[in-house]
């Protein structure tokens, strides 16, 4: 099945303490159906020094589910994803507008 949320897409948060955000996919995680959003569920990593790092307490985003994240739309509102053939080409649909995702 085509992938619904993709690497650049612009989303909202649906549940959990970021919901109501917006942000920006950096990656899909498909084997655990999760992604990494930036600025979104940002969590603090203590961290040891290596050869190659300081030491510090550094922020970085961790995964989010992806049933917790919904495409925006052109408004900037949540939208379910749909799919429409046209002239033999598969592309993402927002539900609410019918408006293309993909390009």
């Amino acid at each position: 099945m085509a992938a619904k949320i993709k690497k650049g897409d612009k989303v909202v948060v649906l549940a959990g303490k970021d919901k109501g955000k917006t942000g920006q996919v950096l990656s899909v995680i498909p084997t655990e159906t999760k992604a990494l959003v930036q600025g979104i569920n940002l969590v603090r990593r203590h961290t040891k020094q290596t050869a190659s790092t300081d030491a510090g307490i550094f922020t970085k985003e961790a995964p989010i589910h992806l049933s917790n994240l919904a495409i925006a739309d052109k408004d900037g509102k949540p939208s379910r994803v749909g799919f429409q053939i046209k002239d033999g080409v598969k592309t993402r649909v927002a539900k609410s507008t019918g408006d293309s995702i993909d390009g």
